[in-house]
């Protein structure tokens, strides 16, 4: 994986330009096709891979989200990308039809923001068609703070990666930005920063790339292996999760034909299987497997682990002890700056061009589940006679642990974790506890509490994370109203997806289903109020997961899933 190996710690300084002649910028665009280990091979190059855009975009809005350092999902948008696109990366200003169809999107977005700048500078930057061959011949030119930043043609022909190459003082490794603390990747919105800081030239707010900068030694086999899984993440995740998940039902439903304690005990496996998916997930990520191979470590390395969690434990003990491990790895992991989680299927999945270090959407849907019902089963199975205060203060200091894990911007840097797990902790204590105007105003206040202290570890650390550059950075309040619609939009656009066309209906019938039957669950949960109140937190923590996320439709199906797998496991709990 890249961001390892000999010289990780070599940081080079490529903004602060050199005395002498006004600098030469070049843009240079190579044939489609052109590989990371091509392009590593001219001397002087620092390699990486560039993400071309949000999602599959063509090569016009690769340039242009080149141009204006800045890019939305082509959702946002109220029309197409015009076909005659006029202008470029460095070149005259966009159409009128471009800017126009720009300023209908939620965001700071400025078409040709770059030239525009340099303009004002008294600069500029050239592009130019160019070989491998042309490429060295310009490199070997290059004088004091000249810079080449040189680009495979978009759009890339399979993954969403294009091949990058910069040349100047400085650079001597594999490239990174801010944007993405991945080493060898970086985004096509931070070019237009990389020149201006190369220039001397103030970076504009309405930006949000950062400038790419080298470090370590060059890695081409780790930059590839980084782009090859990042190519594989979303066609594998319905043939190893999917398939995985498929096969589990079928032998569950085969077990049910016996009834008894047969099929209590194979609900339970299937369960923590379920569970430990994210786990065996990311030991997937590790072990670099083939797609065969991965299928075969989640379908058995699952049931394995659920087995052998039965033979150790008993009751929800083996439920608690499961959640616990999963959230513990994971958080292990992104405290300690590892690749892992990004890279697993389950992870944000950073060849769609969204998130590339911590968390995401998937994994703070199944989080906040286990986190909150797994401190309730944990309380339930090893301290069952601990008193309901400090039951509420369990689920409130584990709530507020992981939520500062996984929102930190040095961690997880998912904000969306410092509203959903605090609320959930806030509503499991309150569920538990007696319930007062006090505990009320505790389900408002823990989400904010957690904020601001999220807020405030960003600005002390200099993490700029997500919530620092797209709240506390914003230009006023409406800024912060367009990021409120841009989130509200994706929500919405969420619930048109054909998958979730599919489940909506499903996840309808089970919360009917549970409603109907809530008495029977109620007397399922008599004799474990503290259970119960970690259900009802995980349930809090799902629904406002699905109103204050992006991917809101996303945050409901994963939130259900595992939802049902808890409450699969206190039916098999039942006596006789």
């Amino acid at each position: 994986m890249a961001g390892s190996g000999p010289g990780a710690e070599k940081v080079q300084d490529v903004s602060a330009p050199a005395r002498g002649p006004r600098a030469r910028v070049v843009v240079a665009l190579l044939p489609k096709g052109t590989g990371v280990a091509e392009l590593a091979r001219v001397q002087s190059i620092s390699p990486g891979l560039l993400s071309a855009g949000l999602g599959s975009v063509p090569a016009a809005q690769t340039y242009l989200d080149v141009s204006q350092g800045n890019r939305v999902f082509d959702s946002l948008y109220d029309s197409e990308l015009p076909r005659d696109v006029v202008g470029g990366i460095c070149g005259p200003q966009y159409s009128p039809a471009v800017v126009e169809r720009a300023e209908s999107a939620p965001a700071d977005i400025v078409p040709g923001l770059l030239s525009s700048t340099l303009e004002k500078d008294g600069k500029g930057c050239e592009v130019r068609s160019l070989d491998l061959r042309q490429l060295s011949a310009l490199v070997r030119g290059l004088r004091g703070n000249d810079l080449v930043v040189a680009i495979e043609r978009a759009p890339p022909e399979k993954n969403r990666q294009l091949a990058i190459g910069i040349a100047g003082h400085g650079f001597d490794g594999d490239l990174t930005s801010d944007s993405t603390r991945t080493g060898g990747y970086v985004l096509s919105t931070d070019i237009a920063p990389t020149i201006l800081a190369r220039l001397g030239v103030a970076i504009p707010g309405a930006m949000s790339g950062q400038p790419i900068r080298a470090e370590g030694l060059v890695d081409v086999g780790a930059i590839e292996s980084l782009g090859d899984r990042m190519g594989v993440i979303s066609e594998r995740r319905g043939a190893v999760i999917g398939v995985s998940l498929l096969v589990w039902l079928v032998l569950l439903g085969l077990a049910l034909l016996a009834r008894g304690r047969v099929a209590r005990v194979a609900v339970q496996l299937v369960c923590l299987s379920v569970i430990y998916l994210p786990l065996i997930l990311l030991l997937g990520a590790a072990l670099e497997l083939s797609q065969a191979a991965e299928q075969l470590l989640v379908m058995f390395g699952g049931l394995l682990l659920a087995v052998l969690t039965l033979v150790a434990l008993r009751g929800y003990r083996a439920i608690a002890v499961a959640s616990g491990v999963v959230v513990l790895a994971y958080a292990v992991d992104v405290i300690a700056g590892s690749p892992l989680t990004s890279l697993s299927l389950l992870g944000p999945n950073p060849g769609l061009g969204v998130r590339f270090y911590g968390i995401g959407n998937e994994l703070e849907a199944l989080l906040g589940v286990l986190v909150v019902a797994g401190t309730g089963a944990g309380l339930a199975g090893f301290a069952p006679r601990l008193s309901p205060r400090r039951c509420a203060a369990m689920f409130l200091a584990v709530g507020l642990f992981f939520a500062l894990v996984f929102a930190a911007g040095r961690f997880g840097a998912d904000v969306g974790a410092a509203i959903v797990l605090p609320v959930g902790a806030a509503v499991a204590a309150t569920a538990i506890a007696a319930r007062s105007r006090r505990t009320a105003l505790l389900v408002v206040a823990a989400p904010l509490a957690v904020l601001a202290l999220i807020a405030l570890a960003d600005l002390v650390s200099g993490a700029n994370a997500h919530l620092t550059r797209s709240v506390l950075d914003a230009g006023g309040l409406g800024d912060l109203a367009e990021v409120a619609q841009r989130r509200l939009q994706l929500s919405a656009h969420s619930f048109t997806r054909p998958v979730v066309l599919v489940f909506m209906p499903l996840i309808a019938a089970l919360a009917l289903l549970a409603l109907a039957r809530r008495d029977r669950f109620e007397a399922l949960l008599q004799d474990s109020p503290v259970l119960r109140a970690g259900l009802l937190g995980a349930l809090a923590a799902t629904v406002i997961g699905t109103l204050a996320n992006d991917s809101g439709a996303l945050l409901l199906e994963i939130g259900a899933a595992y939802l049902l797998v808890f409450v699969s496991f206190v039916w098999s709990e039942r006596p006789g």
